[in-house]
């Protein structure tokens, strides 16, 4: 059975921390101008800002804030500054006794992928995989996609809908949605964070990947399993994709639709999820149902 999170209400307050890379501070303040004018409140945690090497702070620093806001019971959803690099370094050391007790909303993706792969399968808590604070800007204020994070905040059910694209594999399905970006789940396999994709919607989506790598891990994720027995394959944005010096003769989306091409469940390409500004909120761990036709339409059940 899967723990939702209670949805947010006007008053309550929204924690901001960067558990990976760094963010520029201003950045996260133009951020929390926006979720206060939504009607929360915002504590900016001493991660926002703050930069060593090429994480927001030591080790011990990003997991102590990341463990402080998953413990207060007012914090009631916690968003991301960023993704890059770093969750794996500190997962296994978070202890979650109180958050599976008092579950709360963490929205993230890219990096935060770990995150959202470890609570899915070892607690079995719904999270969101959405825009992070670095996705928040004057440029994207009032588009769909940070409205869709508000939306998701509220509770409010959505249907998302996109268009056709030429490699689609028709069909209609339902599942839980689970995933995000490609590299954090292909180093998940084997690993305790490992999701259990038997009977789900499958995300994918990456960025500044080598095409012969796409394929690699493609083959990673096949191999080990997680392919077999979808309900549903969504393929998202593969951004800022890199060649070598050979080309590898295929892009993205048409090496994984040759990985997948021996099932039949339903494939979408082209949904907007991922690395670029046209990026749903998507709650994983919930019920989704996929309907692949002369467009695509994504609809939490």
């Amino acid at each position: 059975m899967v723990k939702i999170p209670p949805y947010l209400k006007k008053g309550d307050l929204i924690g901001i921390t960067c558990s990976s890379s760094k963010m520029d501070l201003h950045a996260a303040e133009y951020a929390r101008g926006v979720l206060t004018s939504w009607g929360y409140r915002v504590h900016l945690g001493i991660t926002v800002g703050t930069s060593f090497h090429n994480f927001s702070a030591p080790d011990e620093l990003r997991l102590e804030e990341l463990q402080d806001m998953l413990d207060d019971p007012e914090i009631k959803a916690i968003i991301f500054g960023r993704g890059g690099y770093g969750m794996v370094c500190i997962i296994d050391k978070l202890d979650f006794t109180r958050f599976r007790k008092q579950p709360k909303w963490l929205c993230g993706y890219s990096d935060i992928t770990t995150l959202h792969s470890h609570i899915n399968r070892q607690f079995g808590v719904a999270t969101l995989h959405s825009m992070m604070c670095s996705g928040i800007t004057p440029d994207t204020l009032d588009n769909e996609y940070v409205r869709s994070l508000a939306t998701a905040l509220k509770g409010k059910p959505y249907r998302y809908s996109t268009a056709a694209h030429p490699l689609n594999r028709e069909g209609k399905t339902t599942g839980i949605l689970v995933g995000g970006n490609l590299s954090i789940l292909a180093n998940l396999s084997g690993t305790p964070s490992q999701v259990n994709t038997k009977g789900k919607i499958l995300l994918l989506e990456d960025i500044g990947e080598y095409r012969y790598n796409i394929d690699r891990m493609m083959y990673n994720l096949k191999r080990a399993g997680w392919l077999d027995k979808l309900a549903g394959l969504v393929v998202g944005a593969f951004t800022d994709g890199k060649e070598t010096d050979t080309p590898f003769g295929q892009t993205e989306y048409e090496i994984i639709s040759n990985i997948v091409k021996d099932y039949d469940y339903p494939v979408c390409f082209g949904f907007p999820s991922g690395h670029q500004p046209a990026n749903y909120a998507l709650k994983l761990g919930v019920k989704h149902e996929l309907k692949i036709g002369a467009k695509t339409i994504l609809s939490e059940v």
